[in-house]
C-alpha cells in the first residue's frame, strides 16, 4: 500500500498509544507489530533526535486491566501514563469466547458486556489524552439502525455516549446502515469496506478466473447491499446483479419476518463466476439460498465474500452446501472473532486486515489523510492488472 512520505517526515504531537481490549488481543498484537517494524525502519530526521524515544519503542500496547468483582460487575484500570496520547481503542463486541464469573456460574461475555468494557476503560482515561479514537469493526447494535414502531435506537445512543465520553473519532467497518452516523453529526464517523482485501484474495484463489463482463458477475445478496455491490463491480469492470427478498410480513420469527423467497433482478449468469459480497453472515441461510439460486441457473464459481462471519448456527450447513458444490470458497475477515474450527474448513479463506488498520493509526497518529485508505480504487486497479499479466497478487 503507498502512503504519502511527507506524513512521516516529522515526529506525531501525541505519542502513540494502542488498548486492544481482551477480544482484539491477538489482531492487536499484529497491529502493534507492524508499527514497530516501520518506526524503527522509517528514515525520517526527526525520527533520529532526541524524541525518538517516544517515536521508537520495542511497543505501543498500553497495559491495561478490566477486572470483575464476583457479582459480575466490572472494573477498568489503566496500568501506565497516557497523557498527551493519542489513544487508538481495538474492540470486538462479537467476541463470545471470553467468559467471566456471576456468582460461581460461567458467563459468556456479549456484545454489551464488551461495550462496557471499553467504556470503563475510557473512563480510566480521565480525560488526560489528546485525542481518542475508537476502532470498532463490528459497530456495536448497528443492525438497529433505524426505528421500527416502538424499537430502541441501540446503536445512535451508543455513538452519543462515546462521543460524550471523549471520543473524537469513531472507525468501523462495513456499518449496515451508514447513515447512523447522523446521530453524532458533530464528530468524526468512517465506515470502511475491504473491497481491495476481498479482490485479491479471491485472484488469490482463483487462478482461471477471467475478469470481463462475460465471464464474471458481482452478486448484492439484497437491496442493501447494493452499494458495495456496485462498487466492486465498476471497478472490476463487470456487471451486477441483485436478489430482493420477498417477507411474510404477517409473521414474525425470532423478531423478524421470515424470508419467502429471493428475486432474482440481472442479466444471465449462465457459466459466469459469481462474487457475492455482502456485510454479514449470521445463520448463513440467506446467502446460501442466494448460492443455490445461482446454481439454479447454472452459475460456475461462487466466491462468497462477507465482511463479518458471526455464524451464529454453526458451520454444518456451510460444510452440506460446499460438499453439494454450491460455492468455492467462503471469505471473511479476522476484523471479529473467528471460532479455529472455521479456520481449519477447506472452502475458507481468511482476510488479514491488520496491515490495514495498523497503516491507518500510523497515519492517523502523524494527523494525515485517510483519504487514499478509505479509497480503494487505485490498489483495485492495480491488483486486477498485475493478475491479468500473470503476476502474483
Amino acid at each position: 500500500m503507498t502512503t504519502q512520505n511527507n506524513y512521516y517526515d516529522s515526529l506525531p504531537v501525541g505519542r502513540l498509544g494502542i488498548i486492544p481490549l481482551a477480544g482484539c488481543a491477538e489482531i492487536g498484537d499484529k497491529v502493534n507489530d507492524y508499527i514497530v517494524k516501520w518506526r524503527k525502519n522509517r528514515s525520517c530526521a526527526a525520527a533520529v533526535n532526541d524524541l525518538s524515544s517516544e517515536y521508537i519503542r520495542p511497543t505501543y500496547l498500553i497495559n491495561i486491566k478490566n477486572s470483575r468483582f464476583g457479582s459480575g460487575e466490572g472494573k477498568g484500570t489503566i496500568l501506565e501514563s497516557v497523557r498527551g496520547d493519542d489513544l487508538f481503542f481495538l474492540v470486538d463486541v462479537c467476541n463470545h469466547s471470553l467468559s467471566y464469573t456471576v456468582c460461581g456460574m460461567e458467563n459468556r461475555m456479549s456484545p454489551d458486556d464488551h461495550f462496557q468494557d471499553l467504556k470503563r476503560i475510557i473512563s480510566a482515561v480521565g480525560g488526560k489524552a489528546r485525542r481518542i479514537i475508537v476502532i470498532m469493526p463490528f459497530l456495536y447494535e448497528s443492525r438497529r439502525d433505524k426505528r421500527v414502531m416502538r424499537d430502541s435506537l441501540d446503536c445512535a445512543l451508543a455513538l452519543q455516549e462515546l462521543v460524550e465520553m471523549g471520543v473524537d473519532n469513531i472507525i468501523t467497518f462495513d456499518a449496515h446502515d451508514p447513515r447512523v452516523q447522523n446521530a453524532i453529526p458533530l464528530h468524526g464517523f468512517e465506515t470502511i469496506t475491504p473491497t481491495h482485501q476481498f479482490i485479491k484474495n479471491v485472484l488469490r484463489n482463483a487462478p482461471d478466473m477471467k475478469i470481463d463482463s462475460d465471464h464474471l458477475m458481482v452478486i448484492s445478496p439484497d437491496e442493501n447491499g447494493m452499494k458495495r455491490a456496485i462498487f466492486m463491480a465498476n471497478n472490476l469492470g463487470v456487471d451486477m446483479g441483485m436478489f430482493y427478498k420477498r417477507r411474510d410480513y404477517s409473521t414474525t420469527i425470532n423478531g423478524r419476518n421470515p424470508v419467502v423467497a429471493h428475486e432474482f433482478l440481472g442479466t444471465n449468469v449462465e457459466g459466469k463466476d459469481m462474487i457475492i459480497v455482502d456485510d454479514m453472515i449470521s445463520s448463513g441461510s440467506s446467502i446460501l439460498d442466494v448460492a443455490r439460486e445461482l446454481k439454479k441457473r447454472k452459475a460456475r464459481n461462487i466466491y462468497m465474500c462477507v465482511t463479518f462471519g458471526l455464524f451464529t448456527s454453526g458451520l454444518e450447513k456451510f460444510d452440506r452446501a460446499y460438499e453439494e458444490g454450491l460455492f468455492t470458497k467462503l471469505i471473511t475477515t479476522n476484523l471479529i472473532y473467528q471460532d479455529p474450527e472455521l479456520l481449519s474448513k477447506p472452502y475458507y479463506v481468511g482476510c488479514d486486515m491488520s496491515k490495514f488498520i495498523a497503516y491507518m493509526i500510523d497515519t492517523l497518529n502523524h494527523d494525515g489523510s485517510m483519504g487514499s485508505l478509505l479509497d480503494p480504487s487505485n490498489r483495485i486497479h492495480k491488483v486486477v492488472e498485475k493478475f491479468n499479466r500473470g503476476e502474483e497478487v
